[in-house]
């Protein structure tokens, strides 16, 4: 899925806005001025089409995540883990250790 100002697409093929999109698992809805896509597997993203994200994830997936979306432990010690293990205290080195090209 990729957002781009007010344009959505799945897999290269655009999402007319205000229309919902359903397919192998994979939704995506338009509530109020927001972009929603929710996937099978227990997680939903939704962004205001300009700065703001939230991710969520359902309660079955405590302790099962990894990545920029945490751990999701409650534990904020383990918030920040890098893609190799480590631990660090800032959110920027997080954020750059996760990009991908």
């Amino acid at each position: 899925v990729v957002a781009e100002g007010q344009n959505v697409t799945v897999n290269g093929v655009a999402v007319p806005e205000g229309r919902p999109y359903l397919h192998k698992g994979l939704g995506v809805t338009w509530p109020g001025d927001w972009v929603a896509v929710a996937s099978s597997l227990g997680v939903r993203v939704a962004w205001d089409r300009r700065l703001a994200v939230t991710v969520t994830a359902e309660p079955e997936l405590r302790g099962g995540t990894w990545g920029l979306c945490g751990t999701y432990t409650d534990d904020p010690a383990d918030d920040f883990v890098l893609p190799d293990g480590d631990i660090t205290a800032f959110a920027a080195a997080f954020g750059n250790a996760w990009k991908v090209p």
